[in-house]
């Protein structure tokens, strides 16, 4: 009796605590797990479809939602995870995903993992993204663009506490992304693998890359045009090719870089170390500017500090023609450590469009080796030396 009089009196609370719930109900089921009986993934098999299924749900989902992999390891021939979604989207990644060892099972050639026009997004999980890449040890391996993440007009993300192994091209792509922070990300490919870029970043905005390790075979971070306020800070780079701006100036339509940042990082047993770099011959005008490089240790680095506007691997182009890309109002402060050549500094600009407003403040670079003593090079830019601890070594008739 005394509980059919509580219900009739408390009629209010009672459907305030169904309705609660009804919501946690609705929360709970926001979850899209791969090895779900819905879904069913295993580990040790593939999950290419469970993955673009549950995908699939969450997006469509209004509450918002969670894709799990769960730890174990999984196979993968290839994710294209598209937007727009209804609500905000996580992807837990706490397994190891593992690309097909021949690219020719690859769902696209281009691109392992992709995640496009997604707002609201984060993928995190401690997990794995294992590219499988073996052609550094095989010759006769034919080569591929299959880049391990890539990033596609992605606004409003974190990516963080994930792992990239062995991609077979480009570690991590951001194309026409805005507002997206990577943080606690490590990289990892043999020194000898060819193209494995880090991170690169073209025609975004308001990216950050913080706390990350990245050893690599080539660029650890590298910006291309349009790539606008970008903070690099925290990132332990090495083995790689250094931390670059560019390569610049070799597309038609190129948009301008501007307002990068790059702060309190360390490069370890680089080729290079910080690097602008552009081609000559450019088809158009473009620019690079407001670029600081700032609190930088170096241990045994290849080319320090280095703005290089006669860029051309492999001859591939013709070095008669200067470079049409305007450097300008670029920093190097607070830069020490140990140079592996004797040429610390290289300030190397166009002779049609010499750098402007080029500043290095407190860099202290020592040489142990045996190649001659602590130089450095400057052509076709007049910069201003703070407590500037090398040999400067102008070229006088290239000097503007």
């Amino acid at each position: 009796m005394f509980f059919f009089s509580f219900l009739v009196y408390a009629a209010g609370d009672w459907i305030f605590v169904f309705l609660l719930l009804a919501s946690i109900a609705k929360v709970q089921s926001s979850v899209f797990d791969v090895t779900s009986a819905a879904y069913g993934g295993k580990p040790n098999s593939d999950i290419t479809q469970a993955l673009a299924n549950a995908w699939r749900d969450a997006c469509a989902s209004t509450w918002p939602t969670k894709v799990v992999i769960p730890k174990g390891t999984y196979y993968l021939r290839g994710a294209i995870l598209q937007g727009p979604c209804k609500a905000p989207i996580e992807v837990q990644v706490q397994g190891n995903l593992k690309a097909p060892l021949d690219s020719k099972y690859l769902t696209k050639q281009d691109t392992w993992v992709g995640f496009q026009y997604v707002d609201r997004f984060t993928l995190y999980g401690g997990g794995t993204f294992d590219g499988q890449n073996n052609c550094y040890k095989n010759k006769y391996c034919k080569a591929t663009d299959a880049v391990n993440l890539r990033f596609d007009f992605v606004t409003n993300a974190m990516i963080r506490d994930i792992t990239s192994l062995d991609s077979k091209h480009f570690h991590i792509n951001v194309f026409g992304c805005r507002n997206v922070t990577f943080q606690y990300v490590t990289i990892t490919a043999p020194e000898d693998s060819a193209n494995t870029d880090g991170i690169h970043i073209g025609r975004s905005y308001g990216i950050t890359v913080d706390h990350t390790t990245i050893g690599t075979g080539d660029d650890c971070i590298s910006l291309g045009d349009g790539s606008k306020r970008i903070i690099v800070t925290n990132v332990t780079c090495g083995p790689g090719h250094g931390i670059s701006i560019g390569s610049l100036g070799k597309y038609q339509n190129e948009e301008p870089v501007a307002g990068v940042i790059v702060k309190n990082c360390t490069l370890t047993n680089t080729q290079n170390g910080l690097r602008i770099k552009t081609w000559p011959g450019s088809p158009v005008f473009g620019t690079a500017t407001h670029i600081h490089f700032q609190d930088i240790a170096m241990v045994n680095v290849g080319n320090p500090i280095f703005i290089d506007q006669q860029y051309c691997p492999y001859s591939q182009c013709a070095q008669k023609a200067p470079s049409t890309v305007q450097i300008s109002r670029v920093t190097f402060a607070n830069i020490k450590g140990t140079s592996a050549t004797p040429v610390a500094v290289q300030l190397m600009c166009s002779r049609k469009l010499p750098c402007q407003n080029v500043g290095l403040e407190d860099i202290d670079i020592t040489y142990s080796g045996d190649k001659g003593p602590l130089t450095s090079q400057c052509a076709y830019v007049k910069p201003q030396f703070t407590r500037v601890a090398i040999l400067l070594l102008v070229l006088p008739i290239l000097l503007v």
